[in-house]
């Protein structure tokens, strides 16, 4: 069947309509709209070229919206804490501005980083939990010193859920954190939030910044996006630096933008792209500065060969999916070609259990190493520390406690952290080179996210307007290592056609 002919049109008549109650993510009900507010950034580029607007004035409004809605309104809670030197830093900028000096497209904009991303400032890096707090860390990680070299006003620090989402997964929320509580939805105060960049992804889609930093092991930034209905991007393993974040594995942790559109978060990729020392992490990265954004291509689907795994995993077919449909059917009118392709997905919950455990209990005691000034050096403390200091919510550590117990010989480990790695690109790069793909799409809380960031594989999720449901649904897109461009080029394309 011709996927078009299931009427997409038809589905999104049918959808739920949102309490009229409710008037997110404007909330112009608690605070009075600004153009700023959900404008793009070439929209605040051109206003702050022309003089229309100042970096101190985008600054003042972005802190008085965190302020009427974060914890008073509708207490989204994306936010942990805001950067007390925020509007000293967007005067500066103003200032090398009005001198002729600018440092990029970026120049004078506020972004907010995810609290688990170091900042070399007065604002904590905690990955949301108590036993963090202290003293800030001593110097930004290499995404931020980037972003503030490019010129960005460091805003503030996002909400998560609690150890990068590792904390506890059978009793605590995605979205909730010691320090910063129950992040909610800016689009619906009872629609999920997911993890662990639940705060970056909902302070975008409320209007608090243009973007924000997330970080993502295993759709913990395209998950978040896509129920908030923005562009996420999870790069390429090694395409940006990994220091300075709150670790999991260093086998699938990356920073990644989240912006309202692909351009925008071409934008801060460009930004944040880099890594610290003598070569790449990942061998075969790119080493040499390159545009993300300039390079986006409007007509990428034109005569692109797509495919997309034949059955969901419910066992249903995924083209008779009723966010599939619709989303297929703008596909095929850019000009794409769609490609079911059966898939036989590998077995590797064990795998990743067993590396997530292993890694972070070692990698977490390296970086807390390098962070004077807090009471925790090790998993072991932090167990206690939470012992000690029980939230008011009552949740569990199940699998920081897992962690702290697992012990298997080095060679067991590496059998494990192979078969992840291999099985999880062999399913992505055999689909490809089958069928001649150029990339693969799915559902963004379909299956092939999580294999692709098991890969060390790019992953785009683009926002697709309301579902059948009422709630947010996103197209995501996927390939082998270094096609970030190619993904963002097919999210970009995809915006430009008409539902």
């Amino acid at each position: 069947m011709h996927l078009s002919a299931l009427n997409p049109a038809a589905l999104l008549n049918s959808a739920a309509r949102a309490s009229s109650e409710f008037d997110g993510p404007a909330f112009t009900s608690i605070i009075e709209a600004d153009s700023s507010d959900f404008a793009s950034m070439s929209a605040l580029k051109t206003r702050l070229e022309d003089g229309s607007l100042t970096s101190v004035q985008l600054v003042t409004r972005a802190l008085a919206r965190i302020a009427a809605l974060d914890r008073e309104g509708p207490s989204l809670r994306a936010v942990i804490e805001t950067n007390s030197e925020a509007l000293s830093i967007a005067a500066s900028l103003d200032a090398e501005r009005a001198a002729g000096t600018l440092r990029g497209p970026l120049h004078g904009i506020p972004v907010l980083i995810k609290d688990s991303v170091d900042t070399g400032d007065l604002m904590q890096t905690s990955a949301g939990s108590p036993a963090l707090v202290g003293e800030p860390a001593a110097a930004d990680a290499y995404v931020v010193q980037r972003l503030r070299a490019a010129g960005v006003v460091v805003l503030g620090k996002t909400n998560l859920s609690e150890w990068v989402g590792m904390r506890d997964w059978s009793t605590m929320p995605l979205g909730w954190s010691g320090r910063g509580g129950q992040t909610r939805s800016a689009l619906g105060l009872d629609f999920p939030v997911r993890g662990s960049s639940s705060g970056s992804a909902v302070a975008v889609s409320a209007g608090y910044a243009p973007m924000a930093v997330a970080t993502e092991t295993s759709g913990s930034l395209v998950g978040p996006a896509v129920v908030s209905g923005v562009v996420g991007l999870r790069p390429t393993l090694g395409l940006l630096d990994q220091s300075g974040l709150v670790p999991l594995t260093k086998r699938q942790d990356t920073a990644g933008p989240m912006a309202r559109n692909v351009m925008d978060a071409a934008l801060l990729l460009d930004a944040m792209f880099g890594v610290d020392g003598p070569g790449p992490v990942v061998e075969g990265a790119p080493t040499a500065l390159i545009d993300y954004a300039s390079g986006l291509q409007s007509n990428a689907l034109q005569g692109a060969k797509l495919g997309y795994p034949a059955m969901a995993a419910d066992g249903t077919p995924l083209n008779q999916h009723p966010e599939f449909a619709i989303m297929a059917a703008r596909l095929e009118r850019a000009g794409a070609t769609l490609v079911p392709v059966d898939f036989t997905f590998p077995a590797l919950n064990e795998a990743q259990i067993v590396v997530l455990c292993v890694d972070v209990k070692r990698e977490l005691a390296t970086y807390l190493a390098g962070r004077p000034g807090i009471a925790v050096k090790t998993l072991a403390d932090v167990i206690a520390f939470n012992i000690a200091n029980p939230d008011e919510a009552g949740y569990g550590q199940d699998m920081l406690l897992l962690a702290e117990s697992v012990n298997i010989p080095e060679p067991l480990y590496q059998v494990f952290a192979e078969q992840l790695r291999n099985e999880s690109r062999k399913l992505i790069d055999d689909a490809l080179a089958a069928h001649g793909l150029v990339a693969l799409v799915d559902l963004t809380l379909g299956r092939l996210a999580g294999y692709g960031a098991q890969a060390g594989y790019p992953g785009l999720t683009v926002p697709a307007g309301r579902g059948p449901s009422g709630r947010p649904m996103g197209l995501y897109f996927t390939a082998s290592k270094w096609t970030d461009q190619t993904l963002l080029s097919l999210g970009y394309a995809f915006e430009q056609v008409a539902d």
